[in-house]
């Protein structure tokens, strides 16, 4: 029994010590870590990275020979036979066929004995064949620069995938932190708005205010019991988002809003963006793809030379077999004349591929100037907005001791309270709102930027948390 008892309060504790794991707070830079372990879409791309590198690795394969071993099996419609008369037009002459009878009767000879049999009706052949192109214009070194261009490419996507989820994390991570604040500050104005319920309680019982100040109260308590109900709604919507992006339950943020002095200079930002950038750079792979492609295209003007070669590995016993060669060796050239696969305009359309990339290029560089500096705009406006407001809450604080200790000496009405409370309860939302945008503004200015090591800096080192 004892025993029993001692295994039951191990496991108890065992439980506990998962409980207390599970229930550990988890830091965005560990969040960030689970996301490039976990997330299937970065786990797509190094598959995409890992195809790109095997094709690359198969296209050098297109300077060896080629060899194949064949074999085949032909029925003739009779085997093919050599009369040795049919070489000499004398020898088929009526009158001279008619003097030789005799001669033929007498040697026991007859017109089936000079015919040779050179194969049989059924032949069977089997033979070694190499084929070795040792010059193509140009095609298999543009082939393997199109294939290394895709390696950068699936690289390049990767970055630009990691990026993306970088933004997506800091939007959930700190929206579930955002969110909370939001249910706290709710939850703060709810216990407030109960003690002055209590005292319109008392203060009616008392004769000193009238019913409806009382009716007042109420409603506002009730009123703002729903928003915090919401506000814990909107909390688990945010907090499921975060699960399953961390791939975990029930996931406690280990950090909280922060803000910091200022905002980093625009541009270093705009300069390392435009240099950095994946986007670019897959532009960059994909140029370099259409460049090969012209490579290609104009290589199949050019003669292509060949090494070829033939070893019978099996004949059967005909003379045809003992007359031809084991094995025969050579080279050979091939020019283009006239193709149906229209080369010129195929050239044309490689070209023109290339001129696309080029203007998407310049697109993407006018669109990632403006990005950067509307992102930075944005991140400078929740920090100014977060400590403008500063002042408007310590006076929304004061206005709220002020109001209630007004209402219980009969000095303020019940609607002056409620609307003090909300109004502290707005700007405490408004403040985490604007610190919000700042910390998601931050994050997008680094990722553009290919900075994503530097937010621990902004975030721990210099970052001032925001409190409820």
């Amino acid at each position: 029994m004892a025993g029993r008892i001692t295994a039951i309060v191990v496991g108890i504790g065992l439980l506990t010590n998962v409980a207390v794991v599970q229930a550990a707070p988890l830091t965005f830079a560990d969040a960030w870590r689970r996301v490039l372990e976990q997330d299937d879409g970065l786990a797509a791309d190094r598959a995409g990275i890992d195809r790109a590198e095997s094709l690359r690795e198969a296209a050098k394969s297109l300077y060896l020979p080629k060899v194949d071993v064949g074999a085949s099996y032909t029925h003739l419609d009779k085997p093919v036979e050599l009369d040795m008369l049919d070489l000499n037009p004398i020898a088929s002459h009526p009158e001279l066929a008619k003097a030789l009878q005799p001669l033929l009767g007498a040697t026991n000879l007859g017109a089936g004995d000079f015919v040779t049999p050179l194969t049989e009706q059924n032949v069977v052949t089997s033979s070694v064949k190499a084929l070795w192109p040792i010059f193509t214009g140009g095609q298999i070194d543009a082939a393997q620069d199109i294939r290394a261009a895709q390696v950068s490419e699936a690289r390049e996507m990767l970055q630009v995938r990691q990026l993306s989820s970088f933004e997506s994390l800091a939007q959930t991570y700190f929206g579930v932190v955002l969110a909370r604040q939001a249910v706290a500050t709710r939850q703060e104005m709810e216990a407030g708005l109960a003690r002055h319920l209590q005292h319109a309680d008392k203060l009616e019982a008392q004769g000193q205010i009238a019913r409806v100040e009382r009716l007042s109260a109420q409603s506002a308590y009730d009123k703002a019991r729903i928003d915090t109900q919401k506000a814990r709604r909107s909390l688990e919507i945010a907090e499921l988002a975060l699960d399953r992006m961390v791939k975990l339950k029930e996931v406690e943020p280990g950090n909280g809003l922060f803000v910091n002095n200022d905002t980093p200079p625009l541009a270093p930002l705009v300069e390392k963006t435009l240099a950095v950038h994946p986007g670019l750079k897959v532009l960059d792979a994909k140029r370099e793809q259409a460049k090969g492609v012209i490579r290609v295209e104009q290589g199949k003007y050019s003669p292509e030379v060949f090494l070829y070669g033939n070893y019978n590995l099996y004949e059967q016993d005909t003379l045809t077999a003992k007359m031809t060669p084991d094995w025969l060796v050579g080279v050979g050239v091939n020019v283009p004349l006239v193709s149906r696969d229209g080369r010129s305009e195929t050239v044309t359309a490689a070209k023109s591929a290339e001129l696309e990339v080029n203007y998407l290029v310049a697109k993407t560089r006018h669109d990632l100037e403006l990005l950067v500096e509307k992102t930075w705009r944005e991140a400078g406006q929740g920090l100014e907005e977060y400590q403008a407001l500063a002042s408007t809450q310590q006076l929304a604080e004061e206005n709220v001791s002020l109001r209630d200790k007004a209402f219980a000496q009969g000095l303020s009405t019940s609607l002056d309270v409620v609307d003090a409370q909300n109004q502290l309860a707005g700007i405490k939302t408004q403040r985490a709102a604007a610190a919000y945008q700042y910390v998601v503004s931050l994050a997008r200015l680094l990722a553009l930027s290919g900075q994503l090591e530097q937010f621990a800096t902004y975030q721990l080192t210099e970052g001032i948390e925001v409190t409820p």
